[in-house]
């Protein structure tokens, strides 16, 4: 069987409209996917189109992925899109009964207005455990501080979404919550040790090693490689396929991320060699992209098998009542206040 040709790349572009020196380049660059961000978004008739003009450019049903946690991270947002409440938050405000339900109502929803915009990959839920030292940047985005509260809340969401016909992005491998520094400007470093890790961290990723896609975080874990990032680490992608059991497609995390040093070329080639799937770049800086293109390479046949195995996961979308589901998801929020 003819496997998936595509470049091991996943990249971003500049602005809300494809130019055509862009479009040019992911022709010829082929990558397997495409991110977008806040600044490729103005209207959903603006992004359908965009998001209609990436698939052309590479001539088949490329993934679009985009960040849709709520709260922070939420790059469709009014008036256009629903303003959704921080995943901590919400789960905090749904009774424990009705919470499983509640997020998957939320996310069902959040699937369907993704898809009616050609979006069809959500880098969401976290399955990160919330500590009373997580970095502001990432607390409130995890569901919750233990293991069995996030697996439930993980698993909703992605069922939700899977529901709608987007593809989850579970993140970020092996663990980020005990992270104190942010990423995006700092090399985190986690001191646990691995008694502590398999308990607590890596216990809510392996509950939810089936989801087909997963993002590594950029996170140092002395226990396990004390010298490079999860990202960037052969002995830390071996516990994620090991010891938690992730099959599944593994993108890295936004390699333009200051927690990783070296040139872009450097971080692309060394992630594809420690065993992830996929380069990430967000940006949509040209020179970045090319740099990263030319060094992630071509899919593995391997890293092809499992996103061929992914894709095939988006399912049509399927016609909702969203009125009907609005009103029982608002109904279960009221509830969880009132108790």
């Amino acid at each position: 069987m003819m496997r998936l040709s595509a470049a091991a790349t996943i990249l971003g572009c500049e602005g809300p409209r494809l130019t055509g020196a862009e479009a040019a380049f992911f022709r010829e660059a082929d990558p397997l996917g495409f991110i977008l961000f806040a600044r490729n978004v103005e209207t959903p008739d603006q992004l359908r189109r965009l998001t209609g003009e990436l698939r052309a450019a590479v001539g088949r049903d490329a993934p679009v992925l985009v960040d849709q946690e709520g709260g922070r991270v939420q790059r469709l947002r009014a008036p256009h899109w629903h303003e959704w409440l921080p995943p901590l938050d919400e789960v905090a405000g749904l009774a424990p009964a009705a919470r499983a339900r509640g997020l998957w109502l939320r996310y069902r929803l959040i699937a369907a207005e993704l898809r009616a915009v050609g979006i069809d990959t959500c880098c969401a839920p976290t399955a990160d455990i919330a500590g009373p030292e997580t970095h502001p940047f990432l607390r409130n985005r995890c569901f919750g501080s233990d293991p069995a509260t996030v697996v439930e809340a993980a698993r909703a969401a992605a069922e939700g979404l899977l529901a709608g016909g987007v593809l989850p992005v579970m993140k970020h491998l092996p663990g980020h919550g005990r992270a104190v520094v942010d990423s995006h400007l700092h090399p985190p470093r986690v001191a646990a040790d691995a008694v502590t890790l398999e308990a607590t961290d890596f216990a809510a990723f392996r509950a939810l090693a089936d989801l087909p896609v997963a993002m590594t975080g950029h996170v140092v874990f002395d226990a396990i490689d004390p010298d490079l990032p999860a990202t960037l680490s052969p002995a830390v992608i071996r516990v994620i396929r090991e010891r938690i059991g992730f099959t599944g497609l593994l993108l890295t995390d936004d390699l333009s991320m200051e927690a990783l040093s070296g040139t872009l070329a450097t971080r692309a080639a060394a992630a594809i060699a420690a065993g992830c799937d996929v380069a990430l770049h967000c940006n949509g800086r040209r020179a970045e992209m090319e740099a990263v293109a030319a060094a992630a390479g071509r899919l593995a046949p391997r890293a092809a098998a499992r996103a061929e195995a992914a894709l095939a996961c988006r399912g049509p979308a399927g016609a909702i009542d969203t009125a009907r589901l609005e009103a029982e998801f608002i109904a279960l929020e009221r509830v969880g206040a009132d108790v």
